[in-house]
């Protein structure tokens, strides 16, 4: 059963508040904000979200029962999942899917590190990029800066959960051979290559709607400064 719930911000609220911040981008000085306060304040809300990210998917069943990010078969097991359903041989698929989330789960946690890294070091051109790149910005911060060596954490990880099911050796074979002749995308050829891409994807979506929430009540967050550097975005 999914455990939470987030509320999308109004498309108005979201053009206002891209307008504000783009205004606070150019000018961190303007009124009785510094540019200190402004950088530490989005560094202190990208901290929380990444953190409180991780918190969520790294726990049992945060990719499995969430709809957001849980991780589907491949295109080409899904439809093979549904032919033979009809058999009464889908154990194998659910027993295949519960196995690729669940590994998602135990990868994510390794990013935390990474990611607190990425928002220290932080420049100020990266910080007016987020503030002015609109609702993706923080995915796209976080991608250009780690998605490369998250890669190469999670997928050790990732392959060793995967391979003691049994239907992955025979699609790896399988697949492989279709990525060669065209036939499927190379990500999609390798259950642990597939399962890192989509763990990741899922990490930075649920790390942009905590960014979200930050941004939509930041006296909720208990931090002054982020009230101060949010709370007029409102």
């Amino acid at each position: 059963m999914y455990r939470r719930q987030f509320s999308a911000i109004p498309l108005p609220l979201l053009a206002s508040l891209f307008m504000l911040v783009q205004q606070r981008a150019y000018a961190f000085s303007l009124g009785d904000l510094t540019n200190a306060e402004a950088s530490q304040g989005l560094e202190t809300a990208l901290e929380k979200g990444a953190k409180a990210a991780i918190d969520f998917l790294g726990l049992p069943g945060g990719f499995l029962e969430n709809k957001k990010v849980r991780i589907p078969l491949p295109g080409s097991l899904q439809h093979a999942s549904h032919l033979l359903r009809t058999f009464g041989q889908g154990n194998r698929f659910d027993e295949l899917e519960t196995a690729m989330n669940r590994a998602a789960e135990t990868a994510v946690p390794l990013a935390r590190d990474l990611l607190v890294s990425a928002v220290k070091t932080m420049s100020v051109n990266d910080a007016k990029q987020i503030l002015t790149g609109g609702e993706t910005s923080v995915t796209t911060f976080f991608a250009n800066k780690i998605r490369v060596p998250l890669q190469g954490r999670f997928l050790p990880v990732v392959a060793q959960a995967t391979a003691q099911v049994g239907l992955v050796a025979k699609y790896n074979q399988v697949a492989s051979r279709a990525a060669d002749m065209g036939l499927l995308k190379r990500v999609d050829a390798n259950i642990a290559q597939y399962v890192t891409a989509k763990s990741l994807d899922g990490l930075f979506v649920m790390i942009s709607e905590e960014e979200k929430k930050i941004r939509k009540g930041p006296a909720a967050t208990g931090s002054a400064l982020l009230q101060k550097v949010f709370g007029d975005l409102k």
